[in-house]
Parts: structure tokens; C-alpha cells; sequence
């Protein structure tokens, strides 16, 4: 037994043809006094398992019971500093178990475990040569344009009318769902995994509620116990045809009450938002081009924010799967210079239907490699990003009025009746057009502590930019060329105001790092 690695127990027994789905196998592990029950499952041919993840060291007792009964004992051996653990949620950022941080950079590949096994494999070697380090991925395969093959397998077997038997789970399919799910996870990736969509064509999407509820305790069994798995409720909830609200919210207090280790929850939309302040909830996966509200997402959820669909790479005659790569890469930038995550995705026309997003295969664009370069970039961070306020007019302006009166106490005098007056036009806007419009003279900033602050000026073409560093420290500052990838320095002991002069082009971004 090893701290943060699956731990399996595997019995024989009873042969089971029928009604295997769920069965009576529990087992308690104990250490330090401490105990957790997890439920097993039934594996095929008489055999009968048990897993559990062992989240620290020290000396365990463990007893199974119901239709399996044996007890034993283990030691667990400390961490090996490869495994991590969980990816938890902290404040508004990521961390594994011990600590250690976590930036997603994320891409997707709905429907990869639905393929032939020559296109996954060719997926498979395509992840481990990418940048990243989360993939979002179904359990149902996917009935959509150029979606239209059958899978090799399917989650369940048939009843003799061609309905699916969720007490009958197909173990073939499992069993290679699993292998694939393993191997992304040993090349470092975490995997999103997407538990229902309505994308469908078999019937998964309009099964009964009791039937949902069925197939997650099997999966939960199964999958739980693996630390680099997270729990995606949906792709796009709110438009499917089978579920409702309230079932959605059952699903997914099913899911956290049955899941012993907490893994990281969310559920993703196509238009109406789920509720990312439910406490079950760990982050909010959102579908969105308005990355100007991630700074107000993330002060209202207080959790982290993932923006896990902004459109794909590609050339489709769709909005959603037409934007350049230089496009994509600058929604990385907006998102992480705002404290936020994004997803990636590429879909490129091909005769054989082969695209990224659904099927996986080879990666044809232009932006994972400048994806890998800000990834580098963020990760050499003394911490995590979080917004910056940027302290200016339009700010100032949006204050409740005690709030922004002592706020002008900062600014000249001459410039406070300017902004008083800039403040009573805002408020007399309609909500809605006071979003659009203040969107559009958005500043990207972000920040670690005092640490590092971060500029992304988009599609701006500065001049001249001037940094309000902190007086009292000293930083480096450099310039980045998102799209060709360079970085060259500025200013090597900068404090205080500082102005830079820029080369008035687009696509800049401006890393202050501290040095003393």
C-alpha cells in the first residue's frame, strides 16, 4: 500500500450473471483511529474487488464484509514525491493533497474512449507529446455532427427488447474505459470526466432517474478510488431532454454523498449556469465568450473558475468551432491574466470525420505549442493568480458611493468631479448595458500576493504602459510576445510607478516578478 495510489483488493466467489450492478461488499480501512467504509463491486467470473485510496501513511486495519468477508492488514508507505494526490480546490485556486499547486491547461476529447483502437492510441500518444494536463472526456459515447460512429463497446448490456440492463454493467467496456483512464492519468493528466450528456442517440440521456442513479453508484464503486479523476455532472446540462432540474440537483448530491474522497465536482452549462455556490460544488465549469466577468464570477463563487468551452480552433461552420489560433491563445491569456483556467479545443474539417474535440487522433492547430509556453509561464509563479483590481476610473465609478469618496481621496483633485459625473451616467444605465459597455475597456491583470503581477493587453497596441509596483519592493519586469513565444526584459530592479515603453503592438504581456 502506498500513500496516494489505488489500493485493490480482489476476491473469488459467487459467479453473477444477473442484477451485479450493486451488491453487498463493504470494507472498513482503519488507521490512527480513523476510519472510512467504501463500497466494492463485482468484476466478472466470480471475482469481487475492493479499492481504496490511502490518503496518508501509517499502519492499516482493514475488514470486508457482505458478500465477500475477510480482514487484514497493511502498511502504507509515504508519498513518493511522483504521486500527489487529489487536485482539491483551495480559495480560488488548485492544489494536489500535499500541497503542491495546480494550474489547469486543459483540452478536450468528448468522446475519445468510443473509438476504434488505433485512434485511441494515436490520441493517446498525441496527450503525452501536448501541453496538457486535464482532458474532459465521456462515459456515453456522442451523436452529434461529425459524431456519427458507433462505439466499439457500450456501458451496459441489453435486455432481450434492445433496452439497456444498468443492472447488468458490461465489464468489457469497463475494463478498457479503465485502461484508457489510466494511461492518461501515468502521463500526468488529470481527467475531467463527463457523466452524462444529450448528445445521444442510444438512450443514455432519457434514462429513468433510478436507472441514473444506478449506473453512478457502479461507476463511483469503480472509478472513485482513482485520485486523478474529477466528476463533470454534465457537458451542457441545461439542454438535455431527459432530466430536469431537480433531477440534476439529486445527481449530483448522489454523486458527493456517495463519493468517500471528495473529488473535485462541478457541471457544465450551455446556457443557464449551474450554481456554482452549491455547496457540493468545488468549481464553476462555464461556457462562455464573456471572459470580461470572470473577476465577478470568482469574487461570487469564491471558488476557482475554469472556463472549459470558449469556442475551438478550427474551421467548422459553426461559431463555436471557427476561432484562429491566435484567438484561442489570446482566451488563454484573458482567462489566466484574470485568475481564471481555460480549456482547448480543435476542430478542423476532415473527410474522415477524425476532429480533435470528439474523436481525438493528431492535433493540427497552431496554439498548443504557445499554450505549452504560458503554461511555463504560470507555473514558475511564486503562487497562484488571482484578479487585480485595476483601481481605475471605471472602477471608481462603479463604487457605492461612501466606497468610491474615500477611494478619490487618492486621485488629483481636478480629476474627482469628472469621476463623480462619470459614476451617475453608469448608474443610470440599464444593467445589461452597462456590462457590454464597461466590457469593453476591460483591463487582464492579475496577481500572486505581491509577489508577481501579471498585464495581458490583448488587443491593445500600447506605447508606453506605466506598472503600479508596490514602492517598497523591487521586481523584474518583462515583456511577452504570447504568439511568438518570446520574452525579453525591461526592467530589472523596478519599484514604484514605473513606465515602460512598448512597441505599440498587439498581443504584449507584462510579468512583474519580484526579486528582493
Amino acid at each position: 500500500m502506498k500513500q496516494y495510489e489505488v489500493f485493490e483488493l480482489q476476491f473469488s466467489g459467487k459467479t453473477i450473471n444477473e442484477d451485479y450492478a450493486e451488491i453487498p461488499l463493504f470494507a472498513a480501512f482503519c488507521c490512527d483511529g480513523e476510519s472510512k467504509t467504501v463500497k466494492g463491486f463485482y468484476d466478472g467470473d466470480g471475482v469481487y474487488k475492493v479499492r481504496f485510496l490511502p490518503e496518508k501513511p501509517g499502519e492499516y486495519t482493514w475488514k470486508v464484509s457482505g458478500a465477500v468477508s475477510a480482514e487484514g492488514h497493511e502498511t502504507c508507505e509515504a508519498a513518493d514525491g511522483v504521486h500527489h494526490g487529489l487536485v482539491k480546490a483551495v480559495d480560488t485556486h488548485f492544489e494536489y493533497e500535499d500541497g503542491k499547486l495546480f494550474a489547469p491547461f486543459g483540452t478536450t476529447v468528448y468522446a475519445l474512449a468510443h473509438q476504434e483502437d488505433a485512434l485511441v492510441e494515436q490520441t493517446l500518444q498525441t496527450l503525452k507529446a501536448a501541453p496538457f494536463n486535464k482532458v474532459r472526456l465521456c462515459v456515453f459515447p456522442k451523436d452529434y455532427d461529425y459524431n456519427h460512429n458507433e462505439p466499439p463497446l457500450y456501458a451496459f448490456e441489453k435486455n432481450a427488447d434492445g433496452s439497456w440492463d444498468v443492472n447488468r454493467p458490461c465489464l468489457a467496456f469497463w475494463h478498457r474505459f479503465e485502461a484508457i483512464l489510466d494511461r492518461i492519468v501515468a502521463m500526468g493528466i488529470q481527467v475531467d470526466l463527463i457523466l452524462f450528456h444529450p448528445y445521444d442517440r442510444w438512450g443514455f440521456d432519457t434514462m429513468s432517474q433510478a436507472d441514473n442513479l444506478r449506473y453512478l453508484s457502479y461507476l463511483l464503486c469503480r472509478l472513485s478510488a482513482k485520485p486523478g479523476v474529477w466528476w463533470s455532472l454534465a457537458n451542457e446540462y441545461d439542454v438535455s431532454q431527459g432530466k430536469v432540474l431537480r433531477d440534476w440537483e439529486e445527481i449530483e448530491c448522489f454523486v458527493a454523498e456517495n463519493d468517500p474522497y471528495g473529488h473535485l465536482l462541478s457541471c457544465h452549462n450551455c446556457f443557464c449556469f449551474w450554481d456554482a455556490e452549491r455547496p457540493n460544488i468545488t468549481h464553476a465549469s462555464i461556457q462562455t465568450k464573456g471572459l470580461t466577468e470572470i473577476p465577478r464570477w470568482i469574487a461570487k463563487y469564491n471558488k476557482p473558475v475554469i472556463i472549459d468551452e470558449c469556442c475551438y480552433e478550427g474551421n467548422l461552420p459553426h461559431f463555436w468551432g471557427s476561432i484562429s489560433a491566435q484567438e484561442m491563445v489570446y482566451r488563454f491569456w484573458r482567462c489566466v491574466a484574470s485568475g481564471a483556467s481555460c480549456t482547448h479545443g480543435e476542430t478542423f474539417l476532415a473527410e474522415d470525420e477524425v476532429l480533435w474535440w470528439a474523436k481525438g487522433g493528431a492535433l493540427k492547430g497552431e496554439s498548443p505549442e504557445r499554450i505549452a509556453f504560458l503554461r511555463e509561464i504560470i507555473e514558475s509563479l511564486p503562487g497562484p493568480l488571482t484578479p487585480l483590481a485595476n483601481g481605475g476610473m471605471l472602477t471608481l465609478a462603479q463604487m457605492e458611493s461612501e466606497e468610491m469618496e474615500a477611494a478619490l481621496e487618492q486621485i488629483p483633485e481636478k480629476m474627482r468631479g469628472f469621476v463623480r459625473s462619470i459614476a451617475a451616467s453608469i448608474r443610470r444605465m440599464e444593467v445589461d448595458d452597462r456590462t457590454a459597455h464597461i466590457a469593453g475597456e476591460h483591463e487582464w491583470a492579475a496577481h500572486a500576493g505581491e509577489d508577481a503581477y501579471l498585464w495581458f493587453n490583448d488587443r491593445q497596441c500600447f506605447g508606453e504602459q506605466t506598472l503600479p509596483l508596490l514602492e517598497d519592493k523591487h521586481y523584474r519586469v518583462e515583456l511577452i510576445d504570447v504568439w511568438n513565444m518570446t520574452r525579453s526584459v525591461l526592467a530589472e530592479n523596478a519599484c514604484g510607478p514605473t513606465l515602460l515603453r512598448l512597441p505599440g503592438k498587439d498581443g504584449l504581456a507584462v510579468l512583474a516578478t519580484r526579486i528582493d
